[in-house]
């Protein structure tokens, strides 16, 4: 009995971090990591280039004083000008700063309150799978590659990776 509870509960820490590492293709992907980055400034493009015009974090994450991100960025992309736009467009809290994490610590700070702004996993998945700011990393406009999958897809697997325990890499 023992054999096979232990047995249970390595597959399900395996297919918890098979999980992760499905939502770790959305997490680290451009979309994703230009507007969590590790500094003041956040980055654009594939290649994760410092944005343009000097832009800054800004105490409040929403721009400098004087270049608020909705300067620039409204609640839709604008076709026109190329510049995106989604509800609640700003950058991450510092705390949520992923650029340079590998796999396992990225993981492990989503986990931790002190560096995922206070959600709790629950709440981490209603994030990921409904979110309109994050939905937009799949509607990025044109030009910009989208993140992979769907945020339906990407939903279930955080969802499936808390459900398991939220093990890490």
């Amino acid at each position: 009995m023992l054999m096979a509870l232990t047995l249970s509960m390595l597959m399900t820490t395996a297919e918890g971090v098979a999980a992760f590492r499905e939502s770790a293709k959305v997490l680290q992907h451009p979309r994703c990591l230009n507007c969590h980055p590790s500094g003041d400034r956040p980055t654009q493009g594939a290649d994760l280039h410092v944005h343009t015009m000097n832009v800054q974090r800004g105490e409040a994450d929403h721009g400098a004083a004087g270049l608020p991100c909705a300067s620039c960025h409204g609640d839709a992309n604008y076709a026109p000008s190329g510049v995106p736009g989604a509800p609640k467009w700003a950058l991450a809290p510092r705390s949520m700063g992923w650029q340079g994490l590998n796999e396992r610590e990225l993981c492990e700070a989503l986990k931790d309150p002190a560096k995922n702004h206070g959600m709790s996993l629950e709440a981490l998945v209603k994030h990921s799978a409904e979110d309109p700011l994050v939905a937009w990393g799949w509607s990025p406009g044109d030009g910009r590659e989208p993140a992979p999958g769907t945020q339906k897809e990407f939903g279930a697997h955080v969802a499936a990776w808390v459900e398991a325990g939220a093990p890490c890499p």
